[in-house]
């Protein structure tokens, strides 16, 4: 009896599947062809369904807009290098704090590891910070040399000693390893990958080598795939259409910097407005230093005063570096913790004192015709992926794809750019007037990197965001450190929001009447 249930059960289903009860998949069709994505009976192209961006760990987003750029203070250094002009800066990630001992320490540990054949030792010496740069002929700071990158006291303060190339390799580094993880954490690479570093060299994990299909990790299975072939069959890569990966972690360029310092944000009106939140415009706020949230750099005092108080860490004047013993004002003689004192209105921390902070651009005295005013940037140099003879990607000693400067003859019939090195464009024409003799009437040169925000060994005049100055990218400092940053692709108010304004359609017809 039970048996012949069963098959009156079967019998029913199997109608209902012939009438057309259960409803076919629904596949979402292309506006342009009207073909099925993800549909592997016509084509198989795939549609990824991820839509917006997922934060970097350390990151915080930063809404972009527009500004006003360059000196805030009088100029009492003679200098004039950042004329004020209006530009704009796209959205963009910024770390939460300055990078710090114990996040380099961890990044040195792994180049340890996996370069630990001797073949590689200059791979590891140049990713060691440069520790003596504490000594001084007239200074009992020898032991910081030993203790301050490596003492766990130490652990969250800035890491210093590094330089702009040093700076560069970590945040290249920093963004593999986080991709990397989100692979094994979806499926796509076996987790024992990570645990056999030991020795590998050249042959590691890169963003770059693995998108170009030349370093393919032994994937484990990943659970609900959304991934698929055009034979509708899961597939165990990923490809940059997915969506999944993480664009590299890079420096900030100095108009990010500066325009993240500022932290605008809180100082607008009606950012929290029913109206659309439409918000002021600030660019001529002159705002001097970045904790300010209004004009007059003042705080709100419903959660108690902070008048009086330090909000960042930097010298007094000569030999006053943090006060009176049992009154001291900033308690930081040399570099404090990265998550110390006022953060601003993005909620970024020391982007005022504390260390000055290596930015990608290249320096130059800037004249209002320098640069673009939709994310300026100078120090460009083109690219293009290096091939051996047999069409082979190249790869250099640290496992990344090899990258080779554009030449001038591919350049030259371009009509937004001639040549491929783009750093002294406009350097000596009859627009800038501008020339530099390296070495013989200035110290400006092509390896000359800038440096912003201030030190705790620096005036409150260099902790102005607009106060700019300059350091060979080879060049170290007790008093320079970094953070990173990274590219938003999508909605520039963030996550959850479209690009443009957007009206509903009887709003439209509201209006065509």
């Amino acid at each position: 009896m039970r048996n012949l249930w069963y098959i009156s059960i079967f019998a029913l289903l199997l109608s209902a599947c012939k009438g057309g009860l259960i409803p076919k998949k629904k596949f979402e069709k292309s506006t342009a062809t009207g073909w099925n994505y993800n549909d592997k009976n016509v084509g198989g192209f795939y549609k990824s369904p991820v839509k917006e961006q997922s934060t970097g760990p350390g990151l915080l987003f930063v809404q972009g807009g527009t500004f006003s750029m360059g000196a805030t203070e009088e100029d009492v250094m003679g200098d004039w290098n950042n004329v004020p002009r209006r530009i704009t800066v796209s959205s963009f990630y910024i770390d939460k704090t300055e990078v710090a001992n114990i996040h380099y320490r961890e990044y040195l540990s792994w180049v340890e590891r996996t370069f630990d054949d001797e073949q590689y030792q200059r791979v590891v010496d140049a990713a060691k910070p440069d520790t003596l740069v504490w000594r001084s002929e007239l200074s009992a700071n020898e032991p910081l040399v030993e203790y301050y990158f490596r003492h766990p006291s130490y652990n969250n303060y800035p890491v210093v000693g590094v330089s702009w190339r040093q700076a560069s390799d970590y945040c290249l580094w920093r963004g593999s390893r986080v991709n990397e993880l989100l692979l094994v954490d979806k499926g796509y690479a076996n987790n024992s990958q990570l645990k056999t570093v030991q020795g590998q060299g050249e042959e590691n994990f890169t963003t770059k080598s693995y998108l170009l299909g030349i370093y393919a990790p032994k994937a484990s299975k990943p659970k609900n795939n959304p991934l698929m072939d055009e034979n509708g069959r899961p597939r165990n890569y990923v490809k940059i259409e997915d969506g999944l990966l993480l664009p590299d972690y890079r420096l900030p360029t100095e108009a990010e910097w500066e325009y993240a310092a500022l932290g605008y944000i809180k100082q607008n009106p009606n950012v929290k407005a029913k109206e659309g939140k439409r918000g002021e415009e600030l660019i001529m706020n002159r705002q001097v230093y970045t904790w300010s949230t209004n004009v007059n750099g003042l705080r709100d005092n419903r959660y108690g005063s902070w008048q009086g108080k330090y909000n960042a860490n930097f010298k007094r004047g000569n030999g006053d570096f943090m006060g009176i013993a049992g009154g001291l004002n900033d308690n930081a003689a040399i570099p404090g913790p990265t998550d110390a004192f006022m953060p601003n209105g993005f909620g970024l921390y020391n982007m005022s004192g504390n260390v000055n902070e290596w930015v990608a651009d290249i320096y130059r005295p800037l004249s209002s015709l320098d640069v673009d005013d939709l994310n300026p940037y100078r120090g460009n140099i083109f690219k293009k992926i290096e091939k051996g003879a047999d069409g082979e990607i190249q790869k250099d000693s640290l496992g990344r794809v090899k990258l080779i400067p554009v030449t001038d003859e591919e350049s030259k019939k371009r009509m937004n750019y001639q040549k491929g090195n783009a750093i002294g464009y406009k350097d000596g024409d009859e627009l800038s007037m501008a020339s530099y003799n390296s070495g013989l009437s200035t110290l400006i040169n092509d390896k000359s990197r800038v440096i912003k925000g201030g030190s705790w060994d620096d005036r409150a005049y260099w902790l102005s965001p607009g106060a700019r100055r300059f350091l060979d990218e080879d060049q170290s400092s007790s008093t320079i450190g970094f953070r990173c940053a990274m590219d938003r692709f999508g909605s520039q108010e963030g996550n959850g929001f479209k690009n443009g304004n957007h009206f509903s359609n009887r709003r439209q017809n509201t209006r065509k009447k």
